[in-house]
This record gives structure tokens, C-alpha cells and sequence, in this order.
């Protein structure tokens, strides 16, 4: 099946951050980002969420961002913010509740083609008992 996609990711970087620090710390859950530096924040975007798929995989927390997921969609993509700080150490963290002191990673994603739920899917499959399940299956 073909995803097409469309993600922008937006994150304050305060005076006392280095710009090219807080791009790293994007970088290390969306290696594919392209950035772009704009007055007080740093903007990127990309085509696909495998990397980021990956981390959720290895870090076992599908059902979490299965359900951030669905809490921020709409029928044309769905948007979840993370913790800055965790970014900086590679762990993906999902913001919930007030932003942190230094902002969060703001994340939108457009979908193109096929559907909301097919690339939620892809992205977080659901899982049985901790396990991945393949949605067709269910």
C-alpha cells in the first residue's frame, strides 16, 4: 500500500537553547527532517514516520501513541506534541498537560493517502498482550 504524507514539526527554541542543539535533538526522532531556522523557532518537515515508528517499536509504547494519536485526529491527519528534553536524549516522550518551561515538540501530520486510521496503523500498529497485531487480522 502507498502512504503519502506530509509532516511539519515546530519547536520553540528559547534564547538560552542553541538552535542547532534543538535540531539535533528533532533529528534524533525525525532523522529525515528537513529544518528550516525561523525567528524564535526551528520548523521541519518530512515525508515519512518509519524512523519515528521505529523508536515507538523499541521503546514498547504503541498503545501510548496509538492513543495520542486518536486524540489528535481529525479526518485530514492527526497532530501530538513531545517533550523537548526527552528528544535531546533520543527517548520519545509525549507531552500531555502544559507545555514544558522551554516548549514542546509540536507535531502535524497531514495525511495524503490512504487514510487517518491506515497510517496510524502503520505508524502504531495495535498490539495484543504488548505484541504488534496485524489490523487486518483483527
Amino acid at each position: 500500500m502507498i502512504y503519502s504524507i506530509d509532516v511539519r514539526i515546530e519547536v520553540p527554541v528559547q534564547p538560552t537553547e542553541v538552535t542547532d542543539r534543538v535540531a539535533d535533538a528533532v533529528s534524533t526522532v525525525f532523522p529525515n527532517a528537513e529544518f528550516t531556522h525561523e525567528p524564535g523557532e526551528l520548523v521541519a518537515e518530512t515525508h515519512t514516520l518509519d524512523p519515528f515508528s521505529d523508536v515507538l517499536h523499541e521503546q514498547e509504547i504503541l498503545d501510548t501513541a496509538r492513543r495520542e494519536f486518536f486524540n489528535g485526529a481529525d479526518e485530514e491527519g492527526f497532530s501530538f506534541s513531545l517533550k523537548k528534553q526527552a528528544a535531546f536524549q533520543g527517548v520519545v516522550n509525549f507531552a500531555v498537560g502544559n507545555p514544558d518551561e522551554l516548549g514542546d515538540i509540536d507535531v502535524d501530520v497531514r495525511v495524503r493517502e490512504p487514510d487517518v486510521e491506515s497510517i496510524i496503523d502503520a505508524i502504531a500498529p495495535p498490539t495484543e498482550d504488548g505484541t504488534p497485531v496485524d489490523p487486518e487480522s483483527r
